[in-house]
């Protein structure tokens, strides 16, 4: 689904950097590496019942306003995404949005995030976006248990020796 539009990884086969040679995980080392400016964008989406949709939309939602909610926690995760994912490494973000966009379901979700550093971001604008959708949920589970929060992918990564990828596909 996703293409490299430009690589400095050339044709080497892929391998996990997070397990060792001995077969265990380790964290990948970035101190040699250069810091180089990082760009990431995630995108997911969130689907509802009509009910739970115009709570939102007319601001009836009791505990406040969902997407508002979502927005900060969205953010606050991709700042501590280092201490949910154990091999993250803790990064100084430069840049963190999310984007919430009505669709006739429910929401897209879209996260981007920026730094100048060693090793990219495409865990920050995940961790984002999911937890944007799980705010949502948490927030309007009274009315609708049935929610689906999905589709949460990668669309977009710049920067370090991977160079530019972009996902390519018919329904993005």
């Amino acid at each position: 689904m996703g293409k490299r539009i430009a690589s400095g990884a050339g044709n080497r086969r892929p391998r996990l950097s997070h397990v060792g040679a001995d077969g265990k995980a380790r964290m990948v080392n970035v101190g040699d590496k250069a810091a180089t400016a990082r760009e990431a964008v995630a995108r997911g989406r969130i689907t509802m019942s009509a009910l739970a949709r115009r709570l939102i939309r007319t601001g009836a939602v009791k505990k406040g306003d969902p997407l508002q909610a979502a927005r900060l926690a969205g953010i606050l995760a991709a700042k501590r995404t280092s201490e949910l994912i154990p091999l993250c490494h803790p990064l100084m973000l430069s840049h963190v949005s999310v984007e919430l966009t009505p669709t006739r379901t429910g929401y897209d979700i879209e996260a981007r995030v920026r730094t100048s550093g060693q090793t990219g971001v495409e865990m920050e604008a995940l961790t984002a976006v999911a937890v944007a959708g799980l705010t949502i949920y948490d927030m309007l589970k009274a009315v609708d248990r049935d929610m689906v929060i999905g589709e949460v992918r990668l669309m977009e990564k710049r920067g370090g020796k991977g160079g530019l990828y972009r996902r390519v596909s018919n329904d993005d």
